[in-house]
């Protein structure tokens, strides 16, 4: 009897082994699975953008410069990566902004036109001001690309992107990029250094961060205190 026992409890461990095994064979195999979803959804091809021609104004001799400022590459851009498929869900999309506009309306910054020309650029007032861009859905945002006003070569002051579902953004805020490295604009200390305005256009890696709502935030430039806008395009995938 007890050699019965034993070979009956051997059996039964032996069992609950081999259920334990398969069990994880079988998690194994859905975890492959889905990283090997996650790799295909996650494959990448280079972004192309319409670049504007360069400014014929001419490199200040005395641009800003210091450890918190990306220096001015005379260099072309990287080749910048994102998901396959992604396309500027931004265009003629719906633009409000904290305050009117001295010049230009908002419409223009999803127009596509971001040429340096004075009819291309809407100027707003003084202090912290921000623009947003309503998308229509959720999208999953690869990169936004910036253009405030490079008529000028100029640093940009206190660039505060965020997104939410909330368009308030009072709940769920999700800060992308932030170079107001003294919270002046009181939206956080940024960690990102501030960079020239040129005709290639601010990229920010967005991270696949999904929202409806994208907000930018600025505090004038280098040259002057008014807050300019050109274009803003939103390379996204949808989120679902």
């Amino acid at each position: 009897m007890k050699g019965q026992k034993q070979y009956r409890c051997t059996m039964t461990s032996l069992a609950a082994s081999w259920s334990i095994a398969v069990h994880l064979s079988l998690v194994l195999g859905v975890l492959l699975s889905r990283d090997m979803s996650v790799a295909a959804q996650l494959e990448t091809e280079p972004l192309i953008l319409k670049l504007p021609a360069p400014t014929l104004k001419g490199t200040p001799e005395d641009l800003p410069e210091g450890p918190g400022i990306e220096p001015l590459s005379g260099k072309p851009r990287p080749v910048y990566l994102i998901a396959k498929g992604s396309k500027n869900v931004a265009v003629g999309k719906l633009v409000t902004a904290s305050s009117t506009s001295f010049t230009g309306n908002l419409a223009q910054l999803t127009d596509g036109l971001k040429e340096a020309y004075d009819r291309d650029v809407l100027e707003m007032k003084r202090g912290t001001q921000w623009v947003q861009i309503d998308l229509g859905r959720v999208c999953a945002v690869q990169a936004i690309v910036l253009w405030h006003d490079h008529r000028y070569i100029q640093v940009r002051h206190d660039v505060v992107i965020q997104m939410s579902n909330d368009p308030e953004f009072k709940e769920a805020v999700i800060t992308i990029f932030n170079n107001d490295q003294d919270n002046s604009s009181g939206l956080g200390e940024g960690a990102e250094r501030e960079y020239f305005e040129t005709s290639e256009g601010k990229i920010v890696n967005a991270k696949g961060v999904a929202g409806r709502y994208i907000r930018c935030h600025g505090r004038g430039s280098s040259l002057g205190a008014l807050n300019c806008w050109q274009e803003i395009e939103v390379y996204a995938l949808p989120a679902d």
